[in-house]
C-alpha cells in the first residue's frame, strides 16, 4: 500500500512538473533572457533565435525596468541587453567611482554577437542612468551609435547626490583611473516637516557656473542620433531644463546627427515606467539622517500615462529608423 501511495505521489509530481513547463511555454509572452555572468559583466541578454545583424539596445541599470525594455526590443526583432552595474553579487554596492570600462566590456561583447549590427548599438537610460548613458556614448563614440535618455541630466554629478552613498565627495564615474568631471554636491539635508522639495537641491548645483562648465557631458562627441524625453512637471530634478541644455550644447557644436528633444505637459519623472501600465503613484520616499521624507514625482496619472505611451511609439520609430 505504501509502495502504491509513493508511486501515486511521484506520478502527481511528474504531472505537475510537465504542466508547469507546458503552461510556461504557452503563457510566456516574450523572449526569455540569457543570463550573462562570465564575460566581465552581469546582464540579461534578449534576442530571438537566429536573429542576424539587428539594432541592439544596451539598457543601463538592469532590473525589472531594464528587463521589461530589453524584452520589448527583442519582441520587435531587435536585441536587448539589460545591464545592472551595482547591487548584485560581484558588483559594486554603491553607485560611486563606477569604472566605465565595465560598460566598455559589455559593449564589445555585444558587438561580437551575430545578432547585432555593429553600427546600430544604442545605449538607453532613465534619470541618473540617462546621465550615465550619455556619458558612456560620449566616451565610446566608436562603439555606440546613438542614445535614448528619459528624464536626462546635462551634467555629471558627484556620488553624494544619493543620500545612502558614502559621505566623502567622489566622482560617480571614472575611466582609466581618472574621474569624469562632476558637480560636487553636499548631501541633501532634511527639515522639520515630513516633505522635501527635490528641485531646489538640483537647481543649486546647476547654479555653480564654473563647475557646470567642466561637468557638462560632452554630448557633441556622440556618434549618432539622440532622443530625449522629459516631463515639464518633473519634480524630482529639472529634466526638461537639462534636456534643453543638452540640445543647446549640441547645436553650439554643429552636431551632425538628429536631435529629438521631446517634452510632455502634465508629465513628471516617471515617464520611463512601463507604458502598458497606468500608475497612481505620485510620491516617493527618501530617508535622510534616519528620517523618512516624502517627495513628489510630478505630473498627473493621466499626463504620465499619455506621455509614456506616446514616448514608446516615438522610441520604436527612432529605433526602426536607424
Amino acid at each position: 500500500m505504501k509502495h502504491k501511495t509513493s508511486l501515486i505521489a511521484i506520478a502527481v509530481i511528474v504531472i505537475l512538473v510537465i504542466a508547469y513547463f507546458t503552461a510556461d511555454a504557452v503563457l510566456f509572452d516574450g523572449v526569455k533572457p540569457k543570463p550573462i555572468t562570465e564575460n566581465g559583466f552581469h546582464a540579461n541578454y534578449y534576442a530571438k533565435k537566429d536573429l542576424q545583424q539587428q539594432p541592439a539596445i544596451l539598457v543601463i541599470g538592469g532590473g525589472q525596468w531594464g528587463d521589461y525594455w530589453a524584452n520589448t526590443f527583442a519582441n520587435q526583432d531587435m536585441v536587448g541587453l539589460s545591464l545592472p552595474y551595482v547591487g548584485e553579487e560581484n558588483l559594486p554596492q554603491l553607485p560611486e567611482e563606477i569604472d566605465l570600462a565595465y560598460f566598455e566590456t559589455a559593449i564589445k561583447w555585444l558587438l561580437q554577437q551575430p545578432s547585432v549590427a555593429s553600427d546600430k548599438v544604442i545605449v538607453m537610460g532613465a534619470s541618473r542612468n540617462a546621465e550615465l548613458a550619455l556619458v558612456i556614448a560620449a566616451t565610446f563614440p566608436k562603439l555606440i551609435s546613438g542614445v535614448v535618455a528619459y528624464a536626462p541630466s546635462a551634467v555629471s554629478w558627484s556620488n553624494t547626490v544619493l543620500p545612502y552613498n558614502s559621505d566623502e565627495i567622489k566622482p560617480s564615474w571614472t575611466y582609466k583611473g581618472k574621474a569624469i568631471p562632476y558637480i560636487s554636491m553636499h548631501k541633501i539635508t532634511g527639515n522639520e516637516s515630513t516633505n522635501i522639495n527635490m528641485l531646489d537641491y538640483w537647481k543649486t548645483g546647476l547654479s555653480k557656473t564654473s563647475e557646470v562648465q567642466k561637468a557638462q557631458i560632452k554630448v557633441e562627441q556622440i556618434s549618432g542620433p539622440i532622443l530625449l524625453f522629459s516631463g515639464m512637471d518633473d519634480q524630482v530634478w529639472p529634466s526638461a531644463l537639462m534636456a534643453d541644455m543638452i540640445e543647446d550644447r549640441l547645436k553650439a557644436h554643429d552636431f551632425k546627427y538628429a536631435i529629438q528633444n521631446i517634452t510632455y505637459e502634465n508629465a513628471g519623472h516617471l515617464i520611463s515606467a512601463n507604458p502598458e501600465q497606468a500608475s497612481s503613484i505620485r510620491t516617493g520616499r527618501i530617508t535622510i539622517d534616519g528620517k523618512p521624507y516624502d517627495y513628489q514625482f510630478g505630473g498627473t496619472n493621466d499626463g504620465d500615462f499619455k506621455a509614456k505611451t506616446d514616448a514608446k511609439l516615438k522610441l520604436m520609430a527612432f529605433l526602426k529608423g536607424l
